[in-house]
């Protein structure tokens, strides 16, 4: 937690332990930086305020962990280290990049795919196609954890929260109902992939939530390796369990029961490096557009280069749906998109059902932050 003021004034004195008397989001180094961050905070007090009110709504998980990932996270009593390493989870395989010190490796693990498996076994983890198709709208991580077969002490959810967060977007755009009409593909364009990067493997769970097509993912970022540019990547099966004898060791293939016919992969995802609207005509010059656009995390108020991507994804006319790990983030963003644009947003900010149920550490406000919180469309 830092100083709401740092940056706006003179050099911070100490720790920041003087929190806002109204909102209670922020806090102060000493009185003279909160006296000098009123002009800027008094535009957004009243709406952290109103943000505070549903701290335990962003708390709201319905795993049996949920206090540790949680207000415990946020309280600096747990650390995401600790968590992970209880379940002997630390810093392997695809949760490499859900702590700090994971972090702090760069992207020197990921260079080269590699779907390291779950390191769980296989009655926590999705590691084989489920045992019965979808048959309803998934809202929320109990719908999925119950259709899945897998029990709410299991932390998949920390990492299945990409395909459950892109599942999310086009449920609320309603292309989830027009499959037929988007014939037997679809194509996503995925901007800023970071993490996701080290977690690739997990991908594969959108064939599960969207079966019957084949899905198309192109991943577009500056943090993509320069050598993994243009990598084409087919994800033939599910991201493994721990057990040597599981079946999943043995299915080559993620088909449905009676469905052998298929002999291409459900999901294939390809990378390319650098910004959106630098890379778009390459990646669309032998594909058509794409059916929808996701940028998780996007951080629109904070980046520059958003400007001429967003003004981009205005030209091409293709849903585009945002997440951001809290509220105010999604606010600030909605603002430059219609500064931008000239248009409010097209679907109002939400609460993501499935962002990822672990808080993040040192959040700059005093609301519990999520990776995927908060979600909206332009």
């Amino acid at each position: 937690m830092e100083c709401a003021a740092r940056g706006f004034a003179t050099r911070c004195v100490g720790p920041p332990t003087r929190r806002c008397g109204q909102c209670g989001a922020v806090a102060y180094c000493s009185v003279s930086h909160q006296i000098s961050h009123w002009s800027y905070h008094k535009e957004e007090c009243e709406r952290l305020e109103e943000q505070m009110r549903r701290v335990d709504l962003l708390n709201d998980f319905p795993f049996t962990f949920t206090e540790d990932a949680t207000v415990q996270v946020s309280q600096k009593q747990e650390t995401r280290c600790s968590f992970l390493s209880k379940r002997e989870l630390h810093r392997v395989g695809m949760w490499i990049c859900e702590c700090n010190c994971g972090v702090s490796a760069g992207f020197s693990a990921f260079d080269s795919f590699n779907n390291d498996g779950w390191h769980l076994p296989s009655s926590s983890c999705p590691c084989r196609g489920p045992l019965s198709p979808v048959t309803i709208r998934l809202c929320s991580w109990t719908d999925y954890f119950e259709w899945r077969k897998l029990p709410l002490d299991s932390p998949v959810a920390l990492i299945l929260h990409w395909p459950l967060t892109i599942y999310h977007a086009i449920q609320v755009i309603g292309l989830g109902n027009l499959t037929p009409q988007i014939s037997n593909e679809l194509r996503i364009h995925y901007l800023g992939p970071q993490k996701e990067l080290g977690q690739l493997g997990v991908f594969a769970e959108l064939q599960a939530l969207l079966p019957g097509l084949h899905i198309h993912v192109e991943l577009v970022g500056p943090d993509v390796p320069q050598h993994m540019d243009g990598e084409m990547i087919s994800l033939s099966r599910y991201s493994l369990c721990m057990e040597k004898e599981c079946e999943c060791k043995y299915s080559s293939k993620i088909l449905n029961p009676g469905n052998e016919s298929a002999c291409s992969p459900a999901v294939s995802l390809q990378l390319h490096r650098g910004f959106y609207h630098d890379r778009y005509t390459d990646i669309t010059k032998d594909s058509p557009p794409p059916h929808i656009v996701i940028a998780p995390n996007a951080g629109v108020a904070a980046y520059p280069s958003w400007l001429p991507t967003i003004e981009l994804i205005k030209e091409i006319k293709v849903p585009a749906v945002f997440s951001d790990y809290c509220e105010e983030a999604c606010h600030l963003a909605a603002c430059c998109i219609k500064t931008i644009t000239g248009q409010p947003l097209s679907l109002p900010i939400e609460l993501n059902p499935f962002r990822q149920p672990m808080a993040v550490e040192e959040s700059p406000l005093f609301i519990p932050c999520y990776s995927n919180c908060f979600i909206f469309t332009m």
